[in-house]
């Protein structure tokens, strides 16, 4: 059986070098302290709630003061998520 040729490997090249490109990084100082602030107005909201025994903030939202207050925890959950 004949052998076959043996192929000659070419010599390594390293791969051209990456340009680099600048990230451009908006100004996003305003989150943190919308979602802090998303958060406390949240807490205070339920809090307030429990500790009047219903009446404020909003007397005629009867529980769903406790959904509101939530409401503004979610909100800062997701502002959150702007955070870079």
């Amino acid at each position: 059986m004949p052998k076959s040729r043996i192929r000659k490997k070419a010599d390594y090249t390293p791969p051209p070098a990456k340009q680099t490109t600048a990230i451009k990084l908006s100004n996003r100082a305003w989150v943190a302290p919308v979602m802090l602030a998303m958060f406390l107005i949240g807490l205070a909201w339920i809090v307030v709630f429990y500790v009047t025994d219903g009446s404020l903030p909003l007397d005629s939202l009867g529980n769903w003061n406790i959904v509101v207050g939530f409401g503004f925890i979610a909100a800062g959950f997701g502002v959150s998520t702007q955070w870079k």
